[in-house]
């Protein structure tokens, strides 16, 4: 079957749900996504979306912006990162026009909370920054943004898998999709294509992230010949729920959660003296891996899966009830236990990828390090890299990201699509999808995925995690290829069309194989340790030599490595203190 939009939007997070609102102003818009939309991982956010509003206390979108380089210790290109501080303030105002239910303060204004790495005048201490709805923001804008899409009339295609991407040379004529009730390939033509798939912390065994995250916008990308940048930076929250991954905000700690070791000592005072916990994510949760590492974690047996407590029993039960609801739930629900009364036992866990698909300002997908146009090809949110993450990302900064360039990118959109000529595919645009699909379904014998899934996901978490050496991640490349490998001969033990969840789980796990070896082959070839990206044996930044975004070509059976350069015309790069 062969569909006709102007614009044609792959997932229903903040980014793609923006994008379609701006898009659906000037052109017939179809979002498709696997999920219903409100059940987008935007919805799992829960802190805050940053602005430099001044609610609470003096703040500049200037501050911001630094704060969001410095963070990303200098890999942020500057001047996007000034496009997101500057333009935070009305996307937030647009938002609670929208319907969006803030907290407020006494005065009636949004209010704002501290979080880590957000500070006033350069770095003087922490700054209440993030706007909040309780501890549910992100679920707050999946609703706000989805309802304002049904006024707009915007077609959902919900429960379809986007498979490829339909590409004439440089330019985007649309996808191929499989629909989930019926198993039956969907063409659907279009004059633009925005990717807005979200994350893939999948490829990590104890993630953050839902089942759906496997990455499905950068991996149809890379196969298809666009690079991807900066993979090797994969962000572990310092707070996941021991065992599970389970979010445990960062508000917790922008509301005056303390960290402890087993001595029950504030450790983070010897790691970030002045901003204490809410130093960026990177490093705190550095810190809690090397108490663990030095036998201080609760459990003090230097195991990988010890843990540190996150106190919050001196804010007590008004304000964990009122300010935190959300998190509260959680422990009572998973841990058996208040956090106004006990300390919730919290370890790192895989929660953000900054790099992804190469966009530009816009959104406009790009091809090389000379800064080559993809015609029609858009991305935003978690699956893009613009670059205003770099190497590490600031808390409420993922929230911004998807409003601010979702916005941009569908704005372009409705102006790109009226002069573009609206593309005539056929139906052989799906052949080599239906050739893949029918070598799975075939009934030929073969292995099930499972087990490469868990495979994978081990290679990752044990070799690519918070600290890396080069030893660990060839091992890591080495055996990803494997499994790739293995990957050619598995086969689906149901055969059958409708609601084939076998077939959707093969077709995500070639995704996030494939993304395995890019970011394994990225993170092996960068030698140094910059943010996220921490190696043993290269432990100093080295901006000489590495002060270059990675662009990762997937080809076959190897990953070409290529880089471009870092736009720091705004502020020189220094050492990161805090």
């Amino acid at each position: 079957m062969i569909h006709q939009f102007d614009t044609v939007i792959v997932g229903s997070g903040g980014a793609g749900l923006y994008a379609a609102l701006e898009a659906s102003q000037r052109s017939k818009t179809a979002v498709l996504s696997k999920l219903y939309p409100i059940r987008s991982h935007t919805g799992a956010a829960q802190g805050g979306i940053s602005a430099a509003l001044g609610n609470v206390e003096e703040d500049k979108p200037e501050w911001h912006a630094f704060d969001t380089v410095k963070g990303g210790d200098y890999l942020v290109d500057q001047q996007a990162a000034a496009i997101l501080a500057e333009e935070a303030v009305q996307a937030v105002y647009d938002l609670e026009n929208r319907g969006l239910p803030f907290n407020r303060t006494p005065e009636g204004r949004i209010d704002q909370r501290r979080f880590g790495g957000h500070t006033r005048n350069f770095g003087e201490g922490p700054v209440r920054r993030a706007c909040y709805a309780a501890d549910r923001t992100g679920h707050m804008i999946l609703q706000t943004l989805y309802q304002q899409c049904i006024k707009n009339a915007v077609t959902f295609f919900d429960e379809f898998q986007v498979v490829d991407l339909i590409l004439d040379g440089s330019t985007a004529q649309g996808v191929v999709a499989v629909e989930l009730a019926t198993g039956d390939l969907h063409v659907f033509a279009a004059k633009a294509v925005l990717f807005a798939t979200g994350g893939f912390g999948r490829i990590f065994r104890i993630t953050s992230n839902a089942y759906a995250n496997t990455g499905d916008g950068p991996a149809v990308c890379a196969r298809r010949g666009i690079p991807l940048e900066d993979m090797e930076f994969f962000q572990f929250h310092p707070t996941g729920i021991m065992g599970l991954g389970i979010l445990i905000s960062e508000a917790v700690r922008g509301e005056g959660g303390i960290l402890r070791n087993r001595d029950g000592e504030r450790f983070m005072q010897r790691y970030s003296p002045t901003l204490l916990d809410l130093a960026p994510r990177d490093i705190v949760a550095r810190s809690i891996l090397t108490e663990v590492r030095a036998g201080q974690g609760i459990r003090g047996d230097r195991r990988i899966d010890d843990y540190v407590h996150l106190d919050a029993t001196h804010l007590g039960k008004e304000t964990l009830g009122s300010k935190l609801p959300d998190i509260t739930g959680f422990c009572k629900t998973y841990l058996g236990i208040d956090p106004a009364d006990a300390p919730i036992p919290v370890l790192p866990t895989a929660h953000y990828a900054m790099g992804g698909i190469p966009t530009d300002v816009q959104g406009r997908v790009i091809m090389d390090g000379a800064g080559t146009i993809v015609n029609g090809l858009y991305a935003a949110g978690e699956c893009a890299c613009v670059s205003v993450h770099g190497a590490n990302r600031l808390g409420t900064n993922s929230l911004l990201d998807l409003v601010v360039f979702g916005r941009r990118a569908g704005r372009h959109i409705g102006d790109y699509v009226r002069q573009a000529d609206m593309p005539r595919p056929g139906t052989a645009a799906a052949d080599e999808a239906r050739a893949f699909i029918g070598r799975l379904t075939d009934g030929a014998s073969g292995p099930h995925g499972g087990h490469i899934t868990d495979d994978m996901q081990t290679t990752m978490m044990e070799n690519v995690g918070i600290y890396r050496n080069a030893t660990d991640m060839q091992a890591a490349v080495d055996r990803i290829q494997e499994l790739r490998q293995r990957y050619r001969s598995v086969r689906v033990q149901d055969t059958g069309r409708p609601f084939n969840t076998d077939l959707l789980e093969i077709i995500e796990l070639g995704n996030l194989l494939d993304l395995s070896l890019v970011t394994a082959a990225s993170a092996l070839n960068r030698r140094e340790s910059r943010g996220a990206h921490s190696r043993e044996d290269f432990p100093e930044r080295d901006d000489d030599n590495w002060l270059t975004h990675t662009l990762a070509y997937l080809k076959d059976d190897s990953v070409r490595l290529d880089d471009k350069a870092v736009d720091t015309s705004v502020w020189e790069p220094k050492p990161r203190t805090y």
